[in-house]
């Protein structure tokens, strides 16, 4: 085995992640596979390691799968100008969550505040709110916030 090949293990090791991880990027197009020599191993280069890596970065910016293969698509004179659109729309994305987890959090101040005013014996107000509350949904279906 030529010194820059790696197998699966030594790639998902390179990048700190499983190699079902590997397999699973794979299956999705996301990084290509290797052809098998007869009795062999898949081997994987540097272009691998490095692509990867992008994935992950990627990731850690927020970025879904599916993002990241129109962003592993872009070439040529337009990719700055792609780019940069797509990771504005994710500005967005990212403003929009959170502002839904500052309201979150204003929500559990309030029921905080009410536990800590309510006098002993009675029934909790958070577990009241809970039970009686309905839900205000945003785009994504998660509750975005509790009213009376």
């Amino acid at each position: 085995m030529a010194e820059s090949a790696l197998t699966i293990s030594k790639l998902a090791a390179s990048a700190g992640v499983h190699v079902e991880t590997v397999r699973y990027y794979q299956r999705r197009r996301l990084l290509p596979e290797p052809q098998r020599p007869l009795g062999g191993f898949r081997h994987y280069g540097p272009a691998d390691v490095t692509r990867l890596q992008f994935i992950r970065r990627a990731q850690a910016m927020g970025f879904t799968l599916d993002e990241i293969a129109g962003l592993l698509e872009l070439k040529g004179k337009r990719a700055c100008e792609q780019t940069r659109r797509l990771t504005e729309l994710k500005l967005v994305d990212v403003r929009e969550r959170l502002d839904a987890l500052h309201r979150l959090e204003v929500d559990l101040m309030n029921l905080i505040a009410e536990c800590s005013q309510a006098p002993g014996g009675e029934s909790c107000p958070t577990l009241d709110r809970l039970e009686h509350a309905t839900e205000h949904s945003d785009k994504r279906g998660r509750c975005a916030a509790i009213a009376d």
